[in-house]
C-alpha cells in the first residue's frame, strides 16, 4: 500500500519528488518487525501463536505476514514435494498443515537463500479458520502498518445527480482520504433523497474501515444498482463518516466546489 504501491517508495514506479535515490532492483523487499501479538486457528488447533512476526513488504503486493519457527506448532506441519521459485527471493519450500481431520496442502512456506529471511515461515492467511490481532479476529488481512484512514468534516459543496435531478446536495460532508486512494466524500442521509435508495443486498469488507452496505438508486424508469456504500459501524479510524453515503456511479454526476 503506501510503501509497496501506488507510487511508494518500495513499488516500482518510485516517486521522482524526492532527494535521494534507491540504488538496487527493480522489485524491492523489506522485512519488518510486525509490532503484536498474532495467532491463527485451523481445526480448533492453535497454529501460530508469536509475537515476533514480521510483515515482507514487496514491490506490488500487499505485505505478507511471516512467523518465526518458534511461534509455530511445527509437529502440525508436513513436508510437501511442492516448491516455487520467486526471481526475488529464491526457491521455496512448502509444508501442508494438518489439525484433526483437517489438511490443507502447501498453506506454509519459506525461502531459505536470502540469510535475513531463514528462519521464518509464511502461512497462506485463507488456509486457516481464523486469524486473532492480540485479541482481535482480524477480518480481510492484517492492516500495513504504513495505511491510514482519515475523516474530516468539511464545507465543500457537493451535489449529487441523475441527469437533471438532485439526490444530494450537502455543504457538510466527511472527506475520507485513505492511502493511496483518492478522496471519498460521505454525506449524511438528513442531506440525501433517501426515499428513492434502498438497501442492497451487496456487502465488501476493509480491514481498514470495517463492513460495507450499499444502495440502489429507483426514481422513475432509472434502476441503478449499487450506487452508494456506507458503513453502518465502521472501524475506529472511520467512525465519523458512520452512516453517512458516499456516491460512485457512471451515470451519477457529483459536482464538488470549495466554499
Amino acid at each position: 500500500m503506501t510503501l509497496t504501491m501506488g507510487g511508494g517508495p518500495l513499488s516500482t514506479t518510485p516517486p521522482a519528488t524526492v532527494n535521494y535515490e534507491i540504488t538496487g532492483p527493480e522489485h524491492r523487499l523489506f522485512f519488518q518487525d510486525f509490532p503484536r501479538r498474532v495467532r491463527a486457528v485451523l481445526g480448533g488447533e492453535v497454529i501460530v501463536d508469536t509475537g515476533e512476526a514480521k510483515l515482507l513488504h514487496e514491490s506490488e503486493m500487499l505485505p505478507q505476514l511471516y512467523v518465526p519457527e518458534k511461534g509455530l506448532r511445527t509437529e502440525l506441519l508436513q513436508p510437501s514435494e511442492h516448491t516455487t521459485t520467486c526471481p526475488f527471493k529464491g526457491q521455496a519450500r512448502y509444508w501442508s498443515v494438518r489439525a484433526g481431520d483437517r489438511v490443507v496442502d502447501n498453506a506454509a512456506w519459506a525461502y531459505d537463500e536470502l540469510w535475513w529471511m531463514r528462519g521464518y515461515v509464511a502461512i497462506a492467511w485463507e488456509a486457516m479458520d481464523a486469524w486473532y490481532d492480540e485479541a482481535e479476529v482480524v477480518h480481510g488481512h492484517l492492516r500495513d502498518p504504513y495505511h491510514r484512514v482519515d475523516v474530516r468534516a468539511s464545507s465543500r459543496r457537493v451535489r449529487v445527480r441523475l441527469d437533471g435531478q438532485i439526490i444530494a446536495d450537502t455543504t457538510a460532508p466527511m472527506v475520507l482520504s485513505e492511502t493511496g486512494l483518492p478522496n471519498r466524500l460521505y454525506i449524511a442521509q438528513k442531506d440525501i433523497r433517501m426515499d428513492v435508495l434502498e438497501a442492497s443486498p451487496t456487502r465488501t469488507f476493509c480491514p481498514y474501515k470495517g463492513e460495507a452496505a450499499y444502495w440502489s438508486l429507483r426514481l422513475g424508469e432509472e434502476h441503478l444498482d449499487d450506487v452508494a456504500w456506507s458503513y453502518p459501524d465502521p472501524l475506529e479510524n472511520a467512525l465519523k463518516a458512520a452512516r453517512h453515503l458516499c456516491f460512485a456511479h457512471e451515470r451519477l454526476t457529483i459536482e464538488e466546489l470549495l466554499v
